[in-house]
């Protein structure tokens, strides 16, 4: 482990960051260049104690997966993310720990956004990041781990993961995961992450294999569809998204038509995640309010 290198290379891309390229607000009185240690931990979820001691040389090793955090709350790319590898005494990043670094590009993309539902995926359907919008219409899936975290595996193994579609829409749904991760397990390969992934799924859903035996290929089918939330019911999206240029990661962008009742729907879903409402009570989209930024 290069202590003092390492301590010079967080520090200076700490440096080289700003609140905005990480979606944070500078606020009036900031005399700190760059984020502060305080940020960088939060971004990274770790203490700031501990942070501050891989900055002043004097940190234990840090683990993959906190180099992974550390990796994305510096905005690194994949070259500068597998530096702060080598620096830190390990190896490449195994393959299960470089799918989950987030491409720069659409992260910054994804800051940016407060007023619509957004979410990272990898190919095979793993959510890497969502804003609060996403968390309250999908619910949190970062949090997930094995298979399950890809929405390919929930899909065939857990009913409720259905829901929120309409019961004529999740057949072509699944088609449509299944399809994607064709695409996906093609270029990959025999051993690789999404070769496991679909010889799982063969083991544990017979629908799923009857699906992949149609050898469909796409990585999308559809731009425009109906989700069901259980407090708002039915909300009408178009679903834009933008692929990495090796297609692995896609950023996921979901909106409505302007004064639209789907529009006011999403409206309230910033509401959601801060207020409780009776079980099973449906809200009507005309109690929709502006959304309050501080509530995002």
């Amino acid at each position: 482990m290069e202590r003092a290198t390492l301590a010079d290379f967080l520090r200076r891309r700490r440096a080289a960051l700003r609140p905005e390229d990480v979606g944070l607000s500078a606020g009036v009185r900031r005399r700190t260049v760059g984020l502060r240690r305080e940020e960088v931990a939060a971004l990274a979820v770790m203490s700031t104690d501990y942070y501050t001691r891989l900055e002043q040389r004097r940190g234990p090793q840090p683990s993959e997966q906190m180099l992974a955090s550390l990796a994305r709350a510096l905005r690194l790319t994949t070259d500068e993310r597998d530096y702060l590898f080598r620096l830190a005494g390990h190896g490449a990043p195994t393959p299960a720990v470089a799918a989950t670094h987030i491409a720069p590009t659409l992260l910054r993309v994804l800051d940016r956004l407060d007023d619509s539902p957004a979410l990272i995926l990898t190919d095979l359907g793993e959510t890497l990041v969502q804003n609060g919008m996403a968390a309250a219409l999908f619910g949190d899936a970062t949090e997930l781990t094995g298979p399950a975290r890809s929405a390919v595996y929930r899909w065939f193994t857990r009913p409720e993961e259905r829901l929120i579609y309409p019961a004529e829409d999740r057949a072509r749904q699944g088609r449509a995961l299944v399809a994607g991760l064709r695409a996906a397990h093609g270029p990959a390969g025999a051993g690789s992450r999404a070769d496991e992934l679909v010889r799982l799924l063969h083991r544990e859903s017979e629908e799923f294999t009857e699906v992949w035996e149609r050898h469909e290929v796409a990585r999308r089918f559809e731009d425009h569809k109906t989700l069901i939330h259980p407090r708002l019911g039915p909300i009408e999206v178009d679903c834009q998204a933008l692929f990495t240029e090796d297609r692995s990661q896609v950023l996921l962008v979901l909106t409505a038509a302007p004064r639209s009742e789907s529009f006011e729907k999403l409206r309230l879903l910033s509401v959601l995640g801060t207020e409780r409402f009776p079980d099973g009570q449906m809200i009507s989209s005309g109690t929709a309010r502006p959304a309050d930024p501080a509530l995002r």
